[in-house]
């Protein structure tokens, strides 16, 4: 299969770790050129230092730090990347909590980091690959879209809200070349993760003790029975990005290691 990404110029929103480093690493070495985003100029700088080390080119990577949840900071990361074909949008926040303890001012934060903030940027990028007559949009969205957890029902709702806001921009897309989709992502091993399995569980146990006991008593729905590593959420974002995906659009594709049960629409 060809993924050539070559002269495509990619913008991937949070990728200093986690997922989002994995997703820039996969799509460099599918030939695109990657603009690494992060809210400071210094962790980008770290990510690109990352990724070269890891053997992508240097030439390939673009910093582009600023915060995509301001004016001025969308304007700067925007600015540093130049005209964008392929926007990922993996930055999201989340963390346990109490339904009922949950303030109102959360509920805003969440909804302006993870939605709104995806919003904003799609609405940059997308005329010109409208004019440009082909483009990709990918959001991040989670399992917890589709089954809300009980610990995090803000997190939920905010993944719920970007299903409909990637099906929405596919229809406005329609007929363009431009394709806009969601992402599944199940449960996964990232820096943010660990931190939360141990909110859950025993922060006694060891690592592989505590993903077991998380995945018993929180994530029993898993038939892989194990936390996703980020490269398999990435090798989904490559092939959605790539030509070989032009007649998927509108879609929500799920890395989730077979952990919803809905069918999506």
């Amino acid at each position: 299969m060809d993924l050539d990404l070559a002269g495509r110029t990619v913008f991937v929103r949070g990728s200093t770790q986690g997922i989002g480093l994995a997703i820039a690493r996969r799509l460099a070495e599918a030939g695109a050129r990657v603009a690494v985003n992060g809210r400071t100029a210094e962790r980008v700088q770290e990510a690109v230092a990352a990724l070269t080390g890891a053997g992508v080119a240097a030439e390939q990577l673009i910093a582009a730090p600023g915060d995509v949840t301001t004016d001025e900071g969308l304007e700067a990361a925007l600015g540093a990347t130049g005209d964008v074909d392929v926007l990922v949008n993996n930055l999201g926040v989340f963390g346990a909590a109490p339904a009922l303890e949950i303030s109102e001012a959360e509920w805003q934060r969440y909804w302006e980091v993870n939605v709104l903030s995806a919003v904003r940027l799609i609405r940059a990028v997308l005329p010109r690959m409208k004019e440009a007559g082909w483009g990709r949009i990918l959001n991040i969205a989670s399992d917890s879209a589709i089954v809300t957890p009980a610990e995090m029902i803000h997190y939920g709702v905010s993944k719920t809200a970007l299903l409909a806001v990637s099906r929405g921009f596919a229809k406005d897309a329609a007929g363009t070349g431009v394709t806009v989709n969601s992402v599944i992502a199940g449960p996964t091993y990232t820096e943010g993760v660990q931190d939360f399995v141990y909110q859950l569980v025993d922060p006694k146990l060891t690592w592989e003790q505590a993903e077991a006991e998380f995945m018993r008593l929180h994530r029993p729905q898993s038939l892989v029975q194990r936390l996703i590593r980020p490269e398999e959420i990435a090798n989904m974002v490559v092939y959605l990005s790539s030509p070989l995906a032009s007649a998927t659009t509108g879609g929500a594709l799920r890395v989730d290691g077979g952990y919803t049960d809905a069918i999506l629409p």
